[in-house]
């Protein structure tokens, strides 16, 4: 468990694991965070490896799709549940973590929608400026397949071997 989860969670996947496996084939142990053994745990996924402790992003995380397919200009929020499928290799994005915005370009993306795209981070950047004072936020840029981490740790399920949709 987490070291910030909330105990009733951990009873529920208790309960959960219970419900499903056969405590004749399986043994459930709940380990916290910081406890887990390293010869089954970490070995049984591959190692122990660097991770974000704090996970404040996930309650900001916004992302919005420009586009003019229509034939005029739009920008949509898209689901809080996002991943990695819903960036559209043919428009443009905005990304709010809470303390980045990032301007996603698609491969394929319009001139127009570059444009019009870039004015609305801005736009947006200044507004959240003035919403939330104490969570400002800096506009960087995301290109398609040269996603940095601060960028793909929003999406459920990021992999390099995935491919946003065409």
């Amino acid at each position: 468990m987490g070291e910030n989860s909330d105990p009733e969670d951990g009873k529920l996947a208790d309960e959960i694991a219970n419900w499903l496996y056969d405590l004749g084939d399986y043994t459930i142990q709940v380990v916290g965070e910081g406890e887990e053994p390293e010869n089954f745990f970490w070995v049984g996924i591959g190692g122990q490896k660097p991770y974000d402790h704090v996970a404040d992003y996930m309650d900001y995380s916004r992302l919005f799709r420009c586009s003019n397919d229509k034939g005029y200009f739009t920008v949509s929020e898209k689901c809080s549940d996002f991943c990695q499928d819903d960036l559209s290799d043919d428009d443009v994005m905005i990304l709010d973590n809470g303390q980045q915005v990032f301007f996603w370009l698609g491969r394929k993306s319009s001139d127009i929608e570059i444009k019009l795209g870039f004015k609305s981070a801005q736009v947006y950047v200044e507004h959240m400026k003035r919403k939330q004072p104490d969570h400002p936020r800096r506009l960087l840029l995301a290109m398609k397949g040269r996603e940095n981490s601060r960028f793909t740790k929003c999406f459920h399920g990021w992999g390099p071997h995935k491919v946003t949709a065409e």
